[in-house]
C-alpha cells in the first residue's frame, strides 16, 4: 500500500446528476470508485471527427477493453443518453489533453481546448461491475483505502484499426481463490463493463514484472493468501494514444471517471 493512504471511504453521493454536479462545482475532486453507488461510472475519450471512425472500429475490435457505451455528434458536448443535463466539458473533475501522443497538460474543464470538431466517447468502467462485487460480500481494497485502483500495461496486443494499436492496460484487485472464482462469475454478467476477468495470478506471463509499480493509479496491498485478478481496462486507449499519436486528443485521468445516470442494473445479463 502506499505510504500516506490511510483507511477511509469516498464520499458517497445518491444519483448520478448530484456526484456530476458536485464535480462540476469542483466540490469532488478525488477518484471516482465508489462515489454513486447503482450508477455507472464511464471512461473518456475525445478524438476529432476525422478520427472518430477508426477509433470506433478499434472499439468494436476489442470489446474487453473498449466497450462503447455512448458516442456525441461532432462538437456537441452533451450526451443525452447518458444523463439529461450531462456536459463533457465539466462534469470530470481530472482531463488529460494530448498532443502527437504526448501528455501536455491535466486540466479540471475543457472550455478553453474545446473545438467543434470533437467526438467524444464513454467506454465501460470497471467501477460499475464493483457494486456486484461488493454485494457479493468481496472486498475491494482500493476503495476501503481510499485509493485509485492499480492498472498495468501489459504484453497483450490489442487488434489495430487504422492508427490506433498498443498494449492492453488492466486493472487488478487482490482477492482469495474462492472470492476470484466468484469475480469471475459475477462481472461475467457484465460484458459492457469489461466483463470477466483476462487474467489471474502470475503478472509476469501478461508481462507486468512489479505488482508494486503501476503504470496508472495507486498501489494496493497482495497479501499471501491472495491471488492478483486483472480486469481489461478503459484506460486501454490513453497506451494507443502514446502508440497512435494523433494530433489532438482528450481523456479523463486514470480513475477519474464520468459519472452517468445509467444504472449499473441495467448493463447485467442474467
Amino acid at each position: 500500500m502506499n505510504a500516506g493512504i490511510q483507511s477511509m471511504q469516498p464520499r458517497v453521493y445518491a444519483s448520478g446528476r448530484e456526484a456530476r454536479l458536485a464535480i462540476r462545482r469542483r466540490e469532488h475532486e478525488s477518484p471516482t470508485a465508489g462515489i454513486a453507488p447503482g450508477f455507472v461510472q464511464g471512461n473518456l475519450a475525445i478524438l476529432p471527427a476525422s478520427m472518430a471512425h477508426d477509433f470506433l472500429r478499434f472499439c468494436q475490435l476489442n470489446p474487453k477493453p473498449c466497450p462503447v457505451l455512448a458516442t456525441s455528434a461532432p462538437g456537441d458536448p452533451r450526451l443525452r443518453s447518458l444523463g439529461a443535463d450531462l456536459d463533457i466539458r465539466s462534469d470530470i473533475s481530472r482531463y488529460r489533453v494530448w498532443r502527437h501522443g504526448e501528455l501536455v497538460a491535466e486540466v479540471s474543464d475543457l472550455h478553453q481546448v474545446w473545438r467543434d470538431d470533437l467526438v467524444s466517447f464513454v467506454l465501460g468502467c470497471s467501477f460499475s461491475f464493483e457494486e456486484a462485487l461488493v454485494e457479493a460480500g468481496l472486498p475491494m481494497r482500493h476503495i476501503d483505502c481510499g485509493s485509485n485502483v492499480p492498472m498495468y500495461r501489459t504484453s497483450i496486443a490489442t487488434q489495430r484499426a487504422g492508427p490506433f494499436h498498443g498494449p492492453m492496460v488492466v486493472s487488478m484487485r487482490p482477492l482469495r481463490p474462492a472470492d476470484a472464482i466468484r469475480a469471475v462469475q459475477i462481472t461475467s454478467r457484465f460484458p459492457s463493463v469489461h466483463g470477466a476477468p483476462v487474467h489471474l495470478g502470475l503478472p509476469g506471463m501478461i508481462g507486468i514484472q512489479d505488482l508494486a509499480q503501476p503504470d496508472y493509479g495507486d498501489v494496493v496491498e497482495v497479501r499471501a493468501e491472495e491471488l492478483p485478478v486483472f480486469w481489461a481496462c478503459g484506460v486501454t486507449p490513453q497506451a494507443v494514444i502514446a502508440a497512435a499519436k494523433p494530433e489532438f486528443c482528450i481523456t479523463h485521468a486514470p480513475g477519474y471517471m464520468l459519472v452517468t445516470d445509467l444504472r449499473n442494473s441495467s448493463l447485467a445479463i442474467f
